[in-house]
């Protein structure tokens, strides 16, 4: 494709780049600091790292105020930023049993072992703006932290909490579940190596999904379960908190832990399954970096719809959704429409014209 050169572009484009660094620090506010951003916007720190593909919180704040608020363009940067490192090895298998619990649900059943622990939540609190953050006060601030503190009865830290069963492991012992079709396999696809090929593994559609555009993760579950599509889940579980991140000591060849990383987990159950064999319920499982609910419930629930023989509905179209969700790939691609195109307009218009000249109308 060609392009017709345009004087002084070199110009236009540094100066729009001072422009938009101007947009940015104009203003009489104090100037966010990445810990602000860490401590404070973690949930938007969260989701740049699970679609950037990096678990990083301060790089994550960084592009997030690069970005000036763009999310998409936030984990733009970090996964660029990630293909510059070198890769100096693999994790083990992550048992998220081992999971030091912040927050864990499920919607399915009421008791269960270990206990509902609602957690870091707004799911009960009424969507009102709350004025009182306005004021931005250290002291004030420091005091409510103080308060909040105090009111708490026997508090206890996420890692006295201990290792808790899966919900979903009862409905395993009596038999009740049906396993995905595509769990097993030999080797694990990495996505950052290969292209995907379809039909694609299952692993390289959770890691697909797992850094996805929670957008468009969103958008494909919820017409899958609105109608376009035949999965009407009940949330088994849904877990947030950290996970050990181990790999294999390079003396002693032993599982060495070298840090924990913020995850959440869902595991939905689908209608049963009548096909050819007893009836079952069916599984879907979504997970991803940070505190992201609406994301991993979103993955679990196309998990399972992508597992549908027969795909009637985009949701259902593996093809379909791995080639769409990925935020970073589908913004990439839209915003080079904004790169010039004269040539090839230029040439439809030639055309154009040429057929209403040839139909004389």
């Amino acid at each position: 494709m060609g392009y017709i050169a345009v004087k002084g572009g070199k110009d236009a484009i540094e100066n729009a780049e001072k422009y938009l660094e101007f947009q940015r620090l104009k203003g009489a506010s104090d100037d966010l600091s990445i810990g602000q951003i860490k401590d404070q916007l973690y949930l938007a720190v969260d989701r740049i790292m699970s679609e950037g593909s990096l678990y990083a919180p301060e790089l994550a704040a960084l592009a997030f105020k690069q970005a000036a608020g763009d999310t998409l363009e936030a984990s733009f940067i970090l996964r660029a930023y990630r293909t510059t490192k070198p890769r100096v090895g693999y994790s083990l298998p992550c048992d998220t049993k081992k999971m030091k619990v912040i927050r864990r649900i499920s919607a399915a059943f009421k008791d269960i072992p270990g206990g509902q622990i609602l957690g870091p939540t707004s799911d009960y609190t009424l969507k009102l703006l709350d004025f009182g953050l306005e004021e931005a006060d250290n002291a004030k601030r420091k005091a409510e932290l103080e308060k909040l503190l105090g009111d708490i009865v026997n508090y206890k830290d996420y890692e006295d909490i201990g290792e808790l069963p899966r919900v979903i492991d009862m409905l395993r012992k009596e038999g009740l579940v049906i396993e995905n079709k595509r769990t097993k396999q030999e080797d694990i696809f990495d996505i950052t190596r290969e292209s995907n090929v379809f039909p694609a593994s299952r692993s390289a559609s959770l890691q697909t999904m797992a850094r996805g555009e929670t957008g468009g993760l969103l958008l494909l579950a919820y017409s899958n379960v609105r109608g376009y599509g035949d999965i009407h889940p009940a949330l088994g579980e849904l877990r947030v908190g950290y996970v050990p991140v181990m790999i294999t000591h390079p003396l002693t060849k032993e599982p060495y832990e070298i840090g924990k990383v913020k995850i959440t987990e869902a595991e939905i159950i689908a209608r049963f399954n009548v096909e050819g064999e007893k009836p079952k319920f069916s599984l879907g499982y979504g997970v991803c970096f940070g505190h992201n609910e609406v994301k991993a419930i979103s993955m679990a629930i196309l998990d399972r719809a992508m597992a549908t023989s027969g795909a009637k509905h985009a949701s259902n179209d593996q093809e379909f959704v791995l080639s769409h969700v990925d935020g970073i790939e589908s913004m990439g691609f839209t915003i080079h429409w904004k790169l010039p195109h004269y040539v090839t307009f230029l040439s439809d218009l030639d055309r154009l014209r040429k057929a209403q000249e040839v139909s004389g109308k």
